[in-house]
């Protein structure tokens, strides 16, 4: 009970910028073995996001709710995986090789695709919540952390480590790539059925798919993956789950009021 704790908070901190009191230094192993706990912070993130879905839109209209809700998740995590997914755009859009992406990728300015990306992602976002009607909102917003952070471990499970000489990202691949996955699969399909049924089911597998295609591209690109790809992979889950959810007319919790005889 005490490693899961531990693995928990490891994981707390690395993918938010809440603080969280106690902790220390954490050794590799600490890092590989918190992945596990992904899904589960994402979760946490998504009760936040649902608190704060039940009450912006009856105090704003439905797009800068919206907007309000994408900036909430993103913030929280400090931008974290938008930087991977800005990084990712500019390495992998720049028709260079895999040793010139993969520099690319490592500078901290960002390009035109790196704006481009981050724009349009936030927009498809924000979108897709203006789209989903008030009473389902809060279960969207729910789900979408959830699945992108099992959008990474799945990105750890698909691909190998790209960056020969190692790197942040290497130290989280957990000792138990498979296991691993398939508790954060597990996580992620419950919370979409608990959250909006068969559509949060559907949303997730998804997600899912969106993930794999990504990591294969990845493969393609730079031979596996890195820190900013895992980033990247983590916000097209989220975007994903948006519009799959605002496209499913039965988007809604299993157990709303509207869904039982």
């Amino acid at each position: 009970m005490f490693s899961f704790f531990r693995n928990m908070g490891n994981a707390w901190r690395f993918l938010t910028i809440v603080p969280l009191p106690g902790g220390g230094e954490a050794g590799a192993a600490d890092l590989g073995r918190s992945v596990a706990c992904f899904p589960l912070v994402g979760l946490l993130l998504g009760l936040v996001a649902l608190g704060a879905a039940g009450v912006l839109p009856t105090l704003f209209g439905p797009e800068l709710a919206a907007a309000l809700l994408v900036l909430l998740l993103a913030g929280v995590s400090g931008g974290l995986h938008l930087d991977g997914l800005a990084d990712t755009a500019d390495g992998f859009l720049s028709g260079r090789e895999r040793k010139k992406i993969l520099e690319i990728m490592r500078d901290s300015r960002v390009g035109s695709m790196g704006v481009l990306a981050l724009v349009f992602t936030l927009l498809v976002k924000v979108a897709a919540l203006a789209g989903t009607s008030a009473d389902r909102l809060p279960w969207v917003v729910l789900l979408m952390p959830v699945a992108g952070r099992t959008a990474i471990v799945l990105s750890m499970f698909f691909v190998p480590y790209a960056r020969p000489e190692g790197g942040l990202g290497a130290l989280f691949y957990p000792p138990h790539p498979g296991r691993t996955a398939l508790l954060a699969v597990l996580v992620c399909l419950a919370a979409g059925f608990f959250s909006c049924g068969p559509a949060g089911l559907a949303a997730c597998g998804a997600s899912f798919a969106a993930t794999l295609f990504f990591c294969l591209w990845c493969r393609r690109k730079i031979g596996g993956g890195t820190g900013d790809t895992f980033g990247a992979a983590c916000e097209l889950a989220e975007a994903t789950v948006a519009v799959a959810l605002a496209a499913a007319p039965l988007a809604g919790p299993i157990f709303h009021p509207t869904l039982i005889p």
